[in-house]
């Protein structure tokens, strides 16, 4: 399962803004990285609970700013109200508000909603489209979200998705030292074949949320950590500055 075990080093400050500055490059394949990753998450998938491709495409809106869980514990509710583009489109930002009022940013993905479900109507048939430039010209969807929306349900995305999990394990695996979305997705579209796109948001958004997490990542059972250049210094890497608070 690895290489001999390490003992973490502590974490200060100076090593994360440096560690956030240049990340170690790998010098093995991603797409091998990937393939062990994968065995150890076989069943990666999208974990937002969704019966179509407008539910996940809310589904996917409301999780900005907020974790799958909570997603998944207001759209039931939110869909047996709404359960359509039809029947969303002829509701108003507040109608949606109680349904999703336990989730960051409420009021503005109420009217995201509302707004996307009446372009639906008016410019698809109520169908989503397939398209990255008719995606993104919804509101309140982004590379991020047509991205998710094209590889579940189409299993033709567009790019890789790249939340926060992939971002830091993007950067800490090797496989990028870019810190902004856009170049991140463009290093891991062109390290990893285009049929597995889809697949390797999910293998490593699971893989950061079940081991290599943002604080104290569990290098010593990571299936990679014989081959990962942050592996036991991983914390200090693809992650935000640590704040210094002001004494008054």
């Amino acid at each position: 399962m690895g290489g001999q075990a390490r003992v973490p080093k502590k974490v200060t400050r100076a090593k994360v803004a440096k560690a956030a500055l240049k990340p170690q490059i790998s010098k093995i394949l991603p797409a091998e990285m990937l393939t062990r990753l994968h065995a150890a998450h076989p069943d990666a998938h999208c974990e937002l609970v969704h019966a179509n491709a407008f539910q996940l495409l809310c589904a996917t809106v409301l999780s900005a700013q907020t974790t799958d869980v909570n997603v998944n514990k207001a759209t039931p509710r939110l869909f047996a109200a709404y359960p359509d583009a039809a029947a969303m489109a002829k509701a108003e930002p507040i109608d949606l508000e109680p349904y999703v009022s336990t989730l960051g940013f409420f009021r503005q993905k109420s009217k995201s909603l509302v707004n996307l479900a009446r372009a639906l109507i008016e410019k698809h048939g109520g169908e989503v489209p397939r398209t990255m430039n008719e995606l993104t010209e919804l509101a309140g969807v982004g590379r991020k979200t047509a991205n998710v929306v094209m590889g579940v349900i189409w299993h033709a995305p567009d790019g890789v998705v790249v939340d926060t999990h992939v971002q830091r394990l993007a950067q800490r695996l090797g496989w990028t030292r870019e810190t902004e979305p856009v170049k991140i997705e463009a290093d891991l579209c062109n390290l990893l074949p285009r049929d597995r796109w889809d697949l390797a948001s999910h293998i490593l958004i699971f893989h950061g949320r079940r081991t290599c997490l943002a604080k104290k990542p569990a290098c010593a059972t990571c299936s990679v950590n014989d081959t990962c250049p942050s592996a036991f210094e991983a914390e200090a890497v693809g992650r935000k500055p640590i704040r210094v608070r002001r004494v008054p």
